[in-house]
C-alpha cells in the first residue's frame, strides 16, 4: 500500500449524492490533523493499527475517542474534530468525503449524529462489503464518474446495513401508506397544476387532515414540499440541459416564466439564470487546483 493515494472528485453536479474527494494513508506514528472544520461529511475507515478523535459535540465539548482497527469515524460539516494516529501502532486508514440531498437521511438511518460519530460493525459481512467499496473507489479514481457514483449508493448501503448504531425501522402504518401515496402522486404529476386537495384526493382522506399529517411528518406544509419538489427538478435541469428558463418552468408546472422565477428565488434566493451561472461547473486551472489542495488538508 502507498503512504497516501487521494483523488478529488471531478464535480459533475451530482445532487442527491456526490463525492467530493477519496482517499488512503498508511500515517505515520503520532501524524495528526486539526484542530478544523469540514464542508461536507468526511467517513474515515481504520483497516490497522489505532488511534484518537477529539470531536466538538452539540453541547459545544469536546468528546475524545480511542479507536482502532475495524471501527471508523465520522465527520459531520461544521463540526470541530482532531485526530492522531498512534506513536506506536499508527492506523492506516481509507476516507470518502461527500454530500447531497440524501446524505443527511442516510447517515441518520444508519444511527450517526454529531454525538455519535464512531462506526461499529454489526455484520462482518456487510463491513467487508462496506470496506470493499470504499477500497473500488479510492483504487479507481479513473472510472467514469457514474460509476464511482454508483459505488458511492453501494458503500452507504452496505454502511448502514452493518452499522451496528442503525435504527430500526418502524412497522408500516396508515399514516404512512398515506405519505407514500402522496410522493408518489407528487412525483409522477408535479408537472401538472396540482393542489393540494387533489393529492388528498388520491390518499381518500379529508384535505386539513391530510396537510396536518403531511407537515407533523415532514416538517413543513404540502405546498411548501411541492415548492421544493418542483424547485430541485429545475435546479437539475439548469444544470444537465441546454433548455431555457421559460421551458424549464413550465416542465415543472409553471406555465408563466415570472411566476417560475419568483417561486425558484424563494428557494434558493436568487434567479434561475444567477443560480446557474453561479453553480455551473467551470475550467480550473493547475494553479486553482492547488490552491483547493492546500485549502483541503484531509490529505495530509
Amino acid at each position: 500500500m502507498k503512504n497516501l493515494s487521494f483523488t478529488i472528485f471531478k464535480n459533475e453536479k451530482f445532487i442527491d449524492l456526490t463525492l467530493v474527494q477519496f482517499g488512503t494513508e498508511q500515517c505515520a506514528p503520532g501524524h495528526s490533523f486539526g484542530p478544523a472544520a469540514r464542508n461536507h461529511y468526511l467517513f474515515h475507515y481504520i483497516s490497522s493499527g489505532k488511534g484518537k478523535l477529539w470531536a466538538r459535540n452539540s453541547q459545544g465539548d469536546d468528546d475524545i475517542y480511542n479507536l482502532t482497527a475495524g471501527q471508523g469515524f465520522l465527520i459531520f460539516p461544521n463540526q470541530i474534530t482532531t485526530y492522531i494516529a498512534d506513536e506506536k501502532n499508527p492506523w492506516t486508514y481509507s476516507w470518502l468525503e461527500f454530500d447531497g440531498r440524501i446524505a443527511k437521511e442516510a447517515l441518520e438511518l444508519a444511527g450517526f449524529s454529531i454525538d455519535q460519530p464512531v462506526y461499529n460493525s454489526r455484520d462482518k459481512a456487510q463491513c467487508s462489503r462496506m470496506h470493499n467499496e470504499m477500497e473500488f473507489i479510492v483504487d479507481n479514481s479513473m472510472e467514469t464518474s457514474f460509476t464511482l457514483i454508483g459505488h458511492l449508493y453501494l458503500f452507504l448501503d452496505a454502511f448502514i446495513r452493518s452499522s451496528r448504531s442503525t435504527l430500526t425501522v418502524k412497522k408500516q402504518t396508515l399514516h404512512d401508506f398515506y405519505l407514500k401515496e402522496a410522493m408518489n402522486f407528487i412525483e409522477i404529476n408535479y408537472q401538472k397544476n396540482i393542489s393540494v386537495s387533489d393529492i388528498a384526493d388520491i390518499c381518500g382522506i379529508n384535505r386539513s387532515y391530510f396537510g396536518k399529517l403531511f407537515h407533523d411528518y415532514m416538517g413543513m406544509t404540502p405546498q411548501e414540499f411541492l415548492l421544493q419538489y418542483r424547485m430541485s427538478k429545475a435546479s437539475k435541469l439548469l444544470l444537465m440541459s441546454d433548455k431555457s428558463v421559460e421551458q424549464i418552468g413550465k416542465e415543472v408546472g409553471y406555465e408563466n416564466q415570472f411566476h417560475f422565477s419568483r417561486a425558484f428565488k424563494s428557494v434558493y434566493g436568487m434567479s434561475p439564470l444567477k443560480w446557474l451561472k453561479q453553480n455551473q461547473t467551470e475550467t480550473q486551472n493547475p494553479l486553482d487546483k492547488l490552491d483547493d489542495l492546500e485549502d483541503d488538508a484531509s490529505w495530509l
